[in-house]
C-alpha cells in the first residue's frame, strides 16, 4: 500500500516521498487526518543538530534507525482506522485513534499501541497528547511540594503545558521565564502568578529576590538557560532539565553557590519512566493520565499554525526563521 511520508533529508531541507507498506494480519490501517509538529525535537533534527548516531527512539516501534540523513520522524499522529487485519476485531473500523507515528498520510499499527481519542476531544486537541505526556512526566520527575517557589524557564509548547499542570498544585509561586511577550502572556493564561524575561529573572537573582526557587525546570531548549535556572535556584533545590540540547553544548558555572546550596541537577526525559515512580507508575497509567490533563487544559489555545500535509516543507522553514508559532499542526486531506 502506498502513502506520501515527510523525510528530512539533509539540514535544512525536508520532502515528500511515496513510501510503500504491508500491514501485517495484527495491524489495523490508520488514515491520517492531524499530526503535530513537536518543534524541539524536530528542529533539531531540521537543522542538522542531533547526533546522528543516536537512535530515533528505541520505545516507539514506527521509528526505525538512528537520526542520520535521509529520515522519516514525528511521533503525534490521530487518524480514523479504515481496515483490519485478519487478526484485528471489526471493533477497531472507524475508531478515531492517537499514535506516536512519523508524518505520512497513513501507516500501519497494532492496536495496542494505539490510544482511543474521546468523542469529546477534538482530533487538534488529541494531536498534542504527546505533549501532555510530557508535561505529566516533568510534573512527576520534579515531584512538586505543598508551598514551594517553582520556576519554568521556556515557555514553548512543553514548557506551557507542565504550567498548566503546575497550576493544579498548592504552591506558593509559579513563575514563567521567556524572552518572547506572547508566550509570557500564554504562560499566564495556563495558570503562572507570573511571566518575567530572563533578563528579569537574572536581576532577580542579582538583586537576591526572594530565597531563590526551590524547583526550576529548564524547558527552553536554550543550553545559555541552564546556567540562569542554577542561578534561580536556593538552598537544597532541585534544576530539573527537560531541555534535549542536541548538539548545542552548555557551558554551566558550577560555582561556590552551586556546591554550598546542595543544588541537584536532574535529567527528565519520557521514554522512560524515573526509578522512584516505577514502583506504582506505568507508562499507561501516565497516558491515561496526560489523557485527563489533555481534556482539562485550555490546550487547543496553544495552536497558533495548520499546514497542509501537502506543503509540509514550509511547517519547518516558518519554524526555523520565526519565534511566533506555537503549536503547529500538519493537516491531511
Amino acid at each position: 500500500m502506498d502513502r506520501q511520508s515527510l523525510y528530512f533529508v539533509r539540514p535544512g531541507e525536508t520532502e515528500l516521498r511515496t513510501t510503500t507498506f504491508e500491514p501485517a494480519d495484527d495491524e489495523v490501517i490508520v488514515e491520517t487526518q492531524i499530526s503535530a509538529v513537536n518543534a524541539g525535537t524536530e528542529l533539531l533534527i531540521h537543522r542538522g543538530e542531533a547526533p546522528i548516531d543516536l537512535q530515533a527512539d528505541e520505545t516507539i516501534d514506527a521509528l526505525d534507525g538512528d537520526l542520520s540523513f535521509p529520515l522519516r520522524y514525528g511521533y503525534a499522529a490521530v487518524g480514523e482506522v479504515i481496515a483490519t487485519g485478519n487478526a484485528v476485531t471489526e471493533d477497531w473500523r472507524g475508531q478515531r485513534v492517537f499514535a506516536f507515528n512519523p508524518h505520512e498520510s497513513r501507516f500501519a499499527a497494532q492496536p495496542a499501541t494505539l490510544v482511543p481519542v474521546p468523542d469529546n476531544v477534538s482530533s487538534e486537541t488529541a494531536a498534542m497528547l504527546s505533549s501532555a505526556e510530557t508535561a505529566t512526566s516533568l510534573v512527576l520527575d520534579g515531584r512538586p511540594r505543598l508551598g514551594e517557589r517553582v520556576i519554568v524557564f521556556g515557555a514553548g509548547v512543553i514548557g506551557l503545558c507542565t504550567i498548566g499542570v503546575l497550576s493544579d498544585f498548592p504552591l506558593e509561586r509559579l513563575v514563567a521565564v521567556d524572552p518572547i511577550t506572547d508566550r509570557r502572556e500564554h504562560a499566564l493564561r495556563m495558570g503562572a502568578d507570573e511571566a518575567i524575561t530572563p533578563d528579569e529573572a537574572t536581576d532577580n537573582v542579582c538583586e537576591g529576590a526572594a530565597d531563590g526557587a526551590d524547583l526550576v525546570y529548564e524547558l527552553s531548549g536554550r543550553p545559555e538557560a541552564l546556567d540562569d535556572a542554577i542561578s534561580s535556584t536556593g538552598y537544597d533545590s532541585r534544576v530539573v532539565v527537560g531541555s534535549w540540547y542536541g548538539t548545542k553544548q552548555p557551558t554551566l558555572d558550577l560555582g561556590t553557590n552551586f556546591h554550598r546550596d546542595r543544588v541537584t541537577i536532574e535529567s527528565s526525559q519520557v521514554s522512560t519512566l524515573s526509578p522512584e515512580s516505577r514502583g506504582r507508575w506505568t507508562k499507561t497509567r501516565r497516558l491515561n493520565t496526560a489523557l485527563d490533563r489533555l481534556q482539562a487544559l485550555p490546550i487547543e489555545s496553544l495552536i497558533t499554525h495548520q499546514i497542509p500535509f501537502a506543503d509540509a516543507p514550509s511547517a519547518y522553514r516558518l519554524l526555523d526563521e520565526s519565534q511566533s508559532p506555537l503549536q503547529v499542526l500538519l493537516t491531511y486531506p
